[in-house]
């Protein structure tokens, strides 16, 4: 095919260029909202009184939608305190326990994507960087400030079964809101991960080098191999496992020296709507550093009581034992689930009980939009260790 423009014949692939930018393919914009009102109580050891929050956190944005390859999204964010008796890390209120919800109103994704290159995609941005299931590097979903990262990311897939990903990390910005000293760190990281899909299981690699330019006892490089599967047999129950283990060193410019190792691995089982599962969790310590992992989404690991979201200097392990059901038929709304988590802690270096866990929650999503929760943390702490606590929380979510 060839094309005619003022007398001048042009070839089949230069029509098809020119037809690019004079007819460009446009989606329909969409505008996004995400609204959560959540309410948290904290009961812990140590403080007269018990931390009250409800919390407002508003998400609304615009995708543009593909333009020509192109893709385009921004969103903005505002966390504003209903009921502020709690200590949100930013408002001073150092007699009340934690509740990391300070108020903030911030730029939470700006970001622009490219996906002209076959088998590619180019991000580059403020962007949502959850990989894996978030042990390492996550967005901390479950808190009202979402973190998100100044990053360029390219991703692969045109070989089969192959997923592949760059990232280059030059910023975090964390749940603490942009007036917390904490609030945002430089970073110079380089983040590898490649997910290769087989008969039998799903084989990940994975390697994270970040050099934290504002908290250099953060910095680290970490290597890592995880192994995935399923067994489903029809009129049988399903079973899923993995197995996990990761490397870390110092890295950068951080001032200590160590060598630790990450083991994790989980057995599930499930059946009818009913599931129950066993995992270990052991994060290895020196005495003096534990196994670090401080962009990930802590709160889904090691309980909600968010007892080790820094890990002790003689590291943990935690054996769990998990129970769910999906109601067939729930009594109200869409869905129900139901889970159950109990966990059980001990130094990994050396030795001794760190306490215990017992988690609850219940999700129903009501309509299409408009989902609801409540969960519950019960820890149990040993005699001289971390605090007993107790904490509960209640939350509306609506988004499009």
């Amino acid at each position: 095919m060839q094309g005619v423009v003022r007398g001048l014949v042009l070839p089949a692939s230069m029509v098809t260029l020119l037809a690019s930018f004079t007819a460009p393919v446009v989606a329909d914009p969409a505008f996004t909202l995400d609204a959560r009102l959540r309410y948290e109580a904290v009961d812990q050891d140590g403080f007269a009184e018990t931390a009250q929050a409800l919390t407002l956190r508003t998400r609304f944005g615009l995708d543009s939608g593909p333009v020509n390859d192109f893709r385009f999204l921004i969103e903005g964010e505002n966390v504003l305190h209903l009921v502020d008796d709690f200590n949100s890390t930013a408002n001073g209120q150092a007699a009340y326990p934690v509740v990391a919800d300070p108020e903030a109103t911030e730029l939470n994704r700006a970001q622009i994507a490219y996906s002209g290159f076959e088998g590619a995609t180019l991000t580059l941005g403020r962007q949502r960087v959850i990989l894996g299931d978030a042990r390492y590097i996550g967005n901390v979903g479950f808190r009202q400030n979402e973190q998100t990262f100044d990053a360029f990311r390219a991703t692969f897939d045109g070989i089969e079964n192959l997923t592949v990903n760059y990232l280059y990390l030059d910023r975090v910005n964390r749940i603490f809101g942009p007036d917390h000293p904490a609030g945002d760190w430089d970073l110079d990281g380089h983040v590898f991960s490649a997910d290769y899909q087989a008969p039998a299981g799903q084989l990940s690699g994975f390697a994270f080098l970040i050099d934290n330019q504002d908290a250099a006892a953060q910095s680290s490089a970490t290597y890592g191999l995880r192994w995935q599967g399923a067994i489903a047999t029809e009129g049988a129950p399903t079973f899923t496992y993995f197995v996990e283990y990761a490397h870390q060193t110092d890295y950068g410019d951080n001032p200590a020296s160590f060598d630790l190792g990450l083991f994790r691995a989980r057995a599930n089982i499930a059946r009818n709507g009913l599931s129950a599962g066993i995992g270990i969790e052991n994060l290895e310590g020196n005495g003096v550093v534990g196994f670090s992992t401080p962009l990930a989404t802590l709160h889904a690991f090691q309980g909600w009581g968010d007892v080790f979201l820094g890990t002790p200097g003689n590291g943990v392990r935690d054996i769990y034992l998990t129970g769910g059901w999906n109601v067939p038929e729930p009594p109200f709304g869409q869905t129900l689930s139901l889970a159950a988590f109990f966990h059980d802690f001990e130094a990994e270096n050396a030795g001794g009980s760190l306490g215990s866990e017992f988690d609850l929650v219940a999700t129903s999503r009501l309509t299409e939009h408009v989902s609801l929760q409540f969960k519950s943390a019960f820890y149990d702490g040993p005699a001289g260790g971390p605090a007993d606590r107790n904490k509960f929380w209640f939350a509306i979510t609506v988004s499009r």
